[in-house]
């Protein structure tokens, strides 16, 4: 291999055009493409920034002629060359760099390289875990270059935009000590105090409440968070926040300071100009009319509630259903009675993957309605159901019966499939939504007690904190989700800033005084301290991210990312450490 010496990078392979013809110039970067025409070479150099076709010509320099056959995939050069118009009809126009080549003068091999496991100029099918052992090479593929590129453009609009508002960046802890509520905490345990453990953050929450108390007044932070919990396609156990919080303001301030640093991002990122103030919707409405509280309201096919209309009908699984305090809902999916039987057979399957323990589904014909379960119905059922819904010749009703928490989720899902199956989604649309009114608590069966839609430390509406004691299920919150195109990719709420109200959700959330002090007598203690009104949101940059860039997953805009099992490919994380480095930490290393 040469070295480089005193040879300098001059341009980058996405810089040279016309304006450079006849200037020498030296670029470096990897071999992308190799291409014998007749005797003279044709490389293709790469780098970060592009691509510039550099040419070896045996009649300019026999002896780099030579040394150019060598060349392979991947190999890493530097060439000095002189910069030349191609000729007309080799014009490349999909490249920024297509009207010109370098003529290449002197070669330096900087360093070889065996054979890639994947091609790199190429479209092909590889597997995740293969891209994520190799993600170094990945990276080098110019859409998943694109894709961190994009992210650091929105990031830097972000520290931008909050900046030219008055916010300070602040870093918060990363070992602090876990907490109840939320997903299970990462564990760091303490060698300098044996048998306690730090936890990692699930979000600065407390910590950003407490700067907003020591009068920082507007805060941010770009920051890792940590959740150890079961993964899906947007699901890392590590990810990044956009996180903030002021001080002095209500729901409106933090919404309005939120939509100008999207817009930013979107502008400064993708070039994409948006149009603030957001659509808003209630927690209820959104449930109501699309069964989740992400709806994606870039198409149609709402959910109908039939509950009522159908009490006391003929079919005896909605009648069960009824009887048993669950609901009956239906979606109307315009021209779709052309599904076949096996096409509602796969929709049943989808549908059952969500809880559904089957799919009703009514044909609307010319002719009548085609179904097994219509001859149930009276007349009159027919007709409300039709009125509610709307129906017409060639529609499709499916219906979600059950508990209301599945019968929504399951036609949530539905609704969604069906627009994709259906091409309904058109690519390159942005939909935003403010969801508002959430719930404050809701009542986990399970658990058999309350617990907190968003956390433990949202306000609950000040003119219901009387229905804390008696009927806490009641009690809206002061919180706010952003939702894109079905995704939430930001959330937040005014927060709880006295004493007194703050115990009084702890006690609804069955926390008891004694674990209240344990657990958060710091931040209660704050609160007797001229805790000023305040209120925050977090965005998240991944999910965003994959939004933003038209990406299938979070990994795709993630440099390093974990598989769903939470392992690195790449550098085989988690792994087994030494046993001296577990006694250190006072654990048992028979484990």
């Amino acid at each position: 291999m040469d070295s480089l010496g005193a040879l300098r990078r001059t341009h980058t392979c996405n810089e040279l055009g016309p304006d450079h013809l006849d200037r020498e110039v030296i670029l470096m970067g990897w071999v992308l493409r190799r291409r014998d025409h007749g005797g003279v070479i044709f490389i293709d150099l790469r780098d970060r920034w592009g691509v510039t076709q550099v040419v070896f010509n045996p009649e300019r320099n026999a002896d780099v002629h030579a040394k150019a056959h060598r060349l392979r995939s991947e190999w890493v050069l530097a060439v000095r060359g002189t910069v030349c118009r191609r000729p007309a009809d080799m014009e490349n126009p999909k490249l920024k760099t297509g009207a010109i080549e370098v003529l290449v003068n002197e070669l330096l091999i900087l360093n070889v390289s065996e054979t890639p496991p994947f091609p790199l100029d190429e479209d092909i099918e590889v597997s995740d875990n293969l891209r994520l052992q190799y993600r170094y090479l990945d990276l080098r593929r110019p859409e998943k270059a694109g894709n961190l590129i994009m992210r650091h453009q929105a990031v830097m609009a972000v520290r931008n935009y909050l900046s030219e508002n008055n916010f300070l960046e602040i870093e918060t802890p990363m070992l602090t000590r876990s907490t109840p509520e939320g997903a299970r905490d990462y564990l760091v345990p303490s060698r300098v105090n044996p048998g306690k453990f730090y936890a990692l953050p699930q979000s600065p929450q407390l910590f950003k409440q407490l700067l907003m108390m020591a009068g920082m007044d507007r805060y941010f932070q770009v920051v890792r968070c940590f959740r150890d919990e079961d993964l899906r396609a947007d699901r890392q156990p590590e990810f990044t926040q956009i996180d903030m919080e002021l001080s002095f303001v209500g729901e409106e301030d933090i919404i309005r300071i939120a939509e100008g640093m999207i817009q930013a991002v979107f502008k400064a990122a993708g070039n994409i100009e948006l149009q603030p103030p957001f659509n808003h919707m209630t927690y209820d409405e959104a449930v109501q009319r699309f069964g989740t509280d992400r709806p994606d309201t870039r198409f149609g096919f709402e959910l109908v509630d039939l509950t009522e209309t159908l009490r006391g009908c003929g079919f005896k699984v909605f009648n069960s259903v009824i009887a048993g305090n669950g609901v009956v809902k239906a979606i109307n999916a315009k021209g779709c009675a052309t599904f076949s039987r096996k096409d509602l057979d796969n929709l049943a399957d989808y549908a059952a993957t969500f809880g559904a323990r089957g799919m009703a589904w009514i044909k609307i014909r010319e002719d009548g309605w085609q179904s097994p379960i219509s001859k149930f119905f009276s007349a009159d059922e027919i007709k409300a159901m039709g009125e509610a819904l709307g129906v017409e010749p060639g529609d499709l009703i499916l219906f979600g019966a059950g508990p209301a928490a599945v019968a929504n989720q399951v036609l949530a899902e539905l609704r969604l499939e069906l627009a994709r199956r259906l091409g309904l989604i058109k690519e390159g649309t942005y939909d935003f939504l403010w969801i508002t009114d959430f719930p404050l608590v809701e009542y986990d069966q399970k658990e058999k007690r309350y617990s907190a839609v968003h956390h433990p430390f949202t306000a609950p509406n000040e003119d219901q904190l009387d229905l804390l004691a008696t009927d806490p299920a009641r009690v809206k919150s002061r919180a706010y989700d952003l939702v894109l195109n079905g995704n939430e990719i930001g959330g937040g709420s005014i927060r709880i800033h006295r004493r007194d109200v703050q115990e009084k959700v702890f006690a609804v959330l069955g926390i008891e005084p004694a674990e209240a002090q344990e657990k958060f007598g710091f931040l209660l203690r704050a609160l007797e301290l001229g805790a000023p009104p305040h209120g925050g949101i977090a965005f998240g940059v991944d999910r965003l991210m994959m939004i933003l860039t038209g990406s299938d997953s979070i990994r795709d805009v993630i440099a390093f990312p974990k598989t769903q099992k939470a392992t690195c490919p790449l550098t085989d994380a988690p792994a087994a450490v030494d046993r001296k480095q577990l006694t250190d930490l006072s654990l048992r290393p028979d484990w």
